[in-house]
Parts: C-alpha cells; sequence; structure tokens
C-alpha cells in the first residue's frame, strides 16, 4: 500500500510556478451529501491551491445535491465561469443495495465525457469506500487529503505540455 508521504511527494514534484497559479482560475464542484467528508476534501483544496499561488477570489466554488450531479455541476461552472480547471469532490460509500455501483459509474463516466469533451481539465475527485472510516482516513486522516491531492493535480494539469514523438524519444 502507498504512503502519504510517497504520494505527496509525487504530487508535489514539478509543480508549475507561483507566477502560473496567480493567472489561474480553479473551480471546485462539491457534493452536499456526506458533509463531514467533503468539507475537509475542500479545505485541502483551497489550502493546496492557494499554497501554491492561486488567489483566493480566483477559487470557485459550486455544491450540488450528491455524487451523481457533479458531473452536471462540472459541465455548467465550465460554461458559465471558463475556469482553467475544475475539481470534482464526492464521497459514496458503499452499502447494502447496487445504488453504489451506479453512482460510481454514472460519475466515472460523466467526468471521463468532460475530460474528452472539453477543453478543461476536470479532476476526479471522488472517493469511493467500502465504509466511513476509509472515507475519513482520505478526508485528512491517516491516508491524507484527497482535495489536496486533486488540487495539485489540477495546477500540474494546467501546466500540461504536449510533446511531439521525437521529444518523447
Amino acid at each position: 500500500m502507498a504512503n502519504v508521504s510517497d504520494n505527496m511527494q509525487v504530487f508535489t514534484a514539478g509543480m508549475p510556478s507561483v507566477e502560473h497559479c496567480k493567472k489561474l482560475k480553479v473551480g471546485i464542484v462539491a457534493a452536499e451529501w456526506n458533509d463531514n467528508i467533503i468539507s475537509p476534501l475542500m479545505q485541502g483544496a483551497i489550502e493546496t491551491l492557494t499554497q501554491h499561488g492561486v488567489c483566493p477570489e480566483n477559487i470557485l466554488i459550486s455544491r450540488v445535491p450528491g455524487t451523481v450531479e457533479l458531473t452536471y455541476g462540472a459541465k455548467r461552472m465550465i460554461v458559465n465561469t471558463k475556469p482553467d480547471a475544475v475539481i470534482v469532490l464526492g464521497c459514496v460509500v458503499r452499502g447494502d443495495t447496487p445504488h453504489f455501483d451506479y453512482v460510481c459509474d454514472s460519475v466515472t463516466h460523466g467526468v471521463t465525457e468532460l475530460n474528452l469533451k472539453e477543453s478543461v481539465p476536470v479532476i476526479f475527485g471522488v472517493i469511493t469506500t467500502n465504509n466511513m472510516q476509509q472515507a475519513l482516513d482520505r478526508a485528512g486522516g491517516c491516508m491524507g487529503n484527497k482535495g489536496s491531492e486533486c488540487a495539485a493535480t489540477a495546477l500540474k494539469m494546467t501546466n500540461m505540455t504536449i510533446l511531439s514523438l521525437s521529444d518523447a524519444k
């Protein structure tokens, strides 16, 4: 199992410059459901964005009722505010019915479609766990903060360069 320290070294390596980040507008679309998990994820994302230079007034936050609605919320944010990246934050905890599978499939496919169709990266910050303790562990607990990791990913994706085939060799 990967540890928090190793993961954060990977996520913080190669971050864009503060000058680059100061120019960015980053959206966060977060589910209201499981707010005891979502609020720490949002806080982690906001802290990471501001630590790397994103101006607080350029962090746009929108809440949607649940995880399935994240895709629609992200699409509306892209259309209405023209951000440089969007982070979606949700939490789905497995229960006794197949609802978990439907929600996870829906949001995964939706975010993938947005990434294929839009020119703005949409970062998948949906925690999918077997129990609430696993979710808490990933929302600032012993497994780190997935919101912070997603913010680092968003910043890196805004700085992504395209290599030609000859550059990649």
